[in-house]
């Protein structure tokens, strides 16, 4: 694969993980909390199993072929869109995980506080996942411009 390939590629990736995770932000979540708790939680767990295996493989994509660009001689900003992008994985296993076993722990009661709670916490976690990703693409769109 040519090297204006995987600029594109790494681009396209990062640009469309951002695109449905600033719809996650900005409209589906806002609408969930609007609901009942315990429906708001049934809502998320099919929608979270859903968007994985959607916007994990356009993280992991967009940061190979961003570095991939990089170790080509892109240049310094493939490389720091690649890991912006590329920090969205490490901080979900790490930092947003622990919120989401919880909201999907078998014995939750998914009508109280807690789960209100929690819902909350995890919007609050996914906008720092999206701020990543638009910084990513942003950084992205200025390389392409430069190349």
């Amino acid at each position: 694969m040519g090297t204006e390939a995987l600029r594109l590629l790494a681009t396209l990736a990062a640009a469309l993980f951002a695109g449905a995770a600033l719809y996650i932000n900005l409209v589906e979540h806002p609408a969930r909390m609007q609901l009942d708790t315990r429906i708001a939680a049934a809502q998320w767990a099919p929608s979270y199993a859903r968007a994985t295996w959607m916007q994990a493989p356009l993280a992991l994509l967009s940061f190979l072929a961003g570095t991939t660009v990089w170790l080509l001689g892109g240049g310094r900003p493939w490389l720091i869109a690649a890991l912006l992008i590329g920090v969205v994985v490490p901080f979900t296993l790490v930092v947003i995980h622990p919120t989401n076993h919880a909201l999907l722990a078998p014995a939750r009661d998914t009508g109280s506080a807690e789960t209100r709670k929690l819902l909350e916490r995890w919007g609050r976690l996914h906008a720092i996942r999206t701020a990543l990703s638009l910084a990513a693409t942003a950084t992205y769109l200025l390389a392409l411009g430069r190349a």
